[in-house]
C-alpha cells in the first residue's frame, strides 16, 4: 500500500483493514464495556485516506459515504479532534477511497480515522508519538489504537492494552455475505459468554481459540453461517471481530484467487496477504 504525495497535492494516506486471528471475551467491566484477549493481524489491503491542506482552518470530508453524515464520520471526528487537541491552525479536505465493508469487523473506519491522525501529524508537522495519537484515538474507538500501534499484535482489555507479535507471513480469502453487523447488538446479547479463560500470549498458537461472538452474530444473521460453512469447505473459517466478515488463511495467492473466483455471486470475497506492519507507522514517533 503507497503512501505519499499525488500530483494534485494530496497526502495518500493507506488504511489497511485489520483481521481478529480470534476473539475471547474475558470479562466485563462496571462501566458496561468488555474485555477482551486477541490477535489483530494487520493486511496489505484496505482503504485509502486523501488529505490535502487548507489555510483557513476548516475540515471538511469531499467524498461521501452513504448513511453517514460528514459530521458523523471518524475521519472528520479524527482531524477536530487532533486539531482540537493541537491547536493547529490549519485545515483540511477529506476523501476515502472505501474498499473495507462497513459493519464488516475488519476495522475499516478505526483505520481510515487512525491514518487521519497519523496523515495530519504528518501533514500539519505536529510531531507527536503514536503513544500520544493513541490517547486522541481511543476518544474514537476502541480499534483506533491499534492501528497507531502499527503491527500485528496480542490485544487485551477494551483494546488499548497491545504487545507486539511475530507471526508468519500468510495469505487470506476474506468473505463479505453483504450484511451489515451493529457491533452494540452482538455485545449485548443476553446469551454472550463472557467468561472464557485468560490465555498467555505465548499460548495462543498451541491452544484452541475461537471467535466468542461467532456463534451470536450467526444466530442473528444465517448469512454468516452460510458464509463460514462455504468457506469451510476450503479451509477452516472464522468470523472478523463482531462479523459480518469471514475468512480462511490459504497457502497461497493462486489459492486465495482460485477461491474468491469460485465465491458465490451474492457475496464479495478478497485475497489479501498479510503485512505485519502499518504502512504509515513511521509518521509518529516513539514515546
Amino acid at each position: 500500500m503507497e503512501s505519499g504525495m499525488t500530483e494534485s497535492g494530496a497526502l495518500r494516506c493507506p488504511a489497511p483493514a485489520k483481521l481478529n486471528l480470534f476473539l475471547h471475551v474475558v470479562g466485563r467491566r462496571a462501566d458496561g464495556y468488555h474485555l477482551l484477549q486477541s490477535v489483530f493481524r494487520l493486511l496489505d489491503w484496505g482503504d485509502e485516506v486523501f488529505l490535502t491542506p487548507r489555510v483557513d482552518g476548516l475540515i471538511a470530508r469531499s467524498s461521501d459515504l452513504a448513511g453517514v453524515p460528514a459530521d458523523q464520520d471518524l475521519v472528520v471526528r479524527a482531524a477536530r479532534a487532533l486539531q482540537k487537541f493541537s491547536g493547529c491552525a490549519l485545515g483540511v479536505d477529506i476523501a476515502v477511497i472505501k474498499r473495507v465493508p462497513m459493519g464488516g469487523g475488519l476495522g475499516g473506519g478505526s483505520s481510515d480515522a487512525a491514518s487521519v491522525l497519523l496523515g495530519l501529524n504528518r501533514l500539519w508537522r505536529l510531531g507527536y508519538s503514536r503513544g500520544q495519537l493513541a490517547r486522541i484515538g481511543l476518544t474514537l474507538g476502541a480499534d483506533v489504537p491499534f492501528f497507531l500501534f502499527g503491527q500485528d499484535a496480542f490485544v487485551e482489555g477494551v483494546g488499548e492494552t497491545m504487545q507486539a507479535v511475530a507471526l508468519p507471513k500468510a495469505w487470506y480469502v476474506i468473505l463479505f455475505p453483504n450484511v451489515t453487523v451493529p457491533t452494540a447488538k452482538i455485545f449485548s446479547a443476553e446469551e454472550l459468554t463472557r467468561n472464557t479463560q485468560l490465555i498467555k500470549i505465548a499460548d495462543f498458537a498451541s491452544i484452541a481459540t475461537r471467535n466468542d461472538l461467532e456463534a451470536v452474530a450467526c444466530s442473528r444473521f444465517p448469512e454468516i453461517r452460510d458464509a463460514i460453512s462455504w468457506l469451510g469447505r476450503y479451509y477452516p473459517a472464522r468470523m472478523t471481530g463482531s462479523g459480518a466478515c469471514v475468512f480462511a488463511e490459504v497457502p497461497s495467492e493462486s489459492e486465495a484467487k482460485r477461491i474468491v473466483e469460485a465465491c458465490p455471486s451474492s457475496w464479495r470475497a478478497w485475497c489479501a496477504r498479510s503485512s505485519g506492519s502499518h504502512p504509515l507507522r513511521e509518521w509518529a514517533g516513539d514515546d
